[in-house]
């Protein structure tokens, strides 16, 4: 549980600074290039642009941070992964700031900061904190990888092992791929000359 609590902070932490530029980038777009005055569909547009910034922050700050000790090695694989969950995160935050400026008619910047950066930063920050958690950065999926490169390291050093025991007239023989860590079967070789009992 104080790992889980640990792990929350600091995402809360990493969420704090994208926040920021989240927040400063939408509403410096909003005002200006972006405002709804100039085009119909700034808004969204200037909250898909700042959220998509405040992503790449997050990338960095969660996996060199907040899931430190459970990211993988494979950053390509992690990357994409937490970048679904965070365009899902986004879309929360998009939908709830298109059915208040669109739908309701709530128009004001401050109508859209609300629904955007406090209902729909609420709503996405708890569901990416839950698929980062459990999905993208899950603590099984680095404790599994860890694994995987001890029982290889075990299966390298046996097979070195076996070779140096065995010297140049024995091999070992196992299954493709499998060496048994328990024993090493031994198997001399086989001389081709023939025995006549003349």
């Amino acid at each position: 549980m104080r790992k889980l609590l640990g792990q929350f902070l600091r995402f809360g932490v990493v969420g704090l600074g994208g926040l920021v530029i989240d927040v400063a980038i939408f509403n410096i777009l909003r005002l200006t290039i972006l405002s709804p005055d100039v085009l119909h569909e700034g808004p969204v547009i200037a909250k898909v642009i700042s959220t998509s910034l405040a992503i790449g922050a997050n990338w960095v700050g969660n996996r060199r941070w907040t899931f430190a000790t459970t990211r993988r090695t494979r950053a390509a694989r992690e990357g994409i992964e937490f970048a679904i969950v965070s365009v899902a995160g986004m879309g929360i935050g998009v939908l709830c700031l298109w059915v208040s400026h669109y739908v309701l008619g709530y128009t004001s910047l401050l109508a859209d900061n609300i629904a955007t950066n406090v209902v729909g930063l609420a709503l996405g920050a708890v569901f990416r904190f839950a698929l980062y958690r459990w999905w993208v950065f899950s603590p099984s999926r680095g404790v599994l990888a860890a694994e995987h490169a001890a029982v290889h390291a075990a299966h390298v050093t046996v097979d070195a092992a076996a070779d140096v025991a065995l010297g140049a007239t024995e091999r070992a023989v196992g299954p493709a791929g499998f060496t048994p860590l328990h024993r090493v079967q031994a198997v001399s070789t086989v001389e081709d000359r023939a025995h006549r009992n003349d």
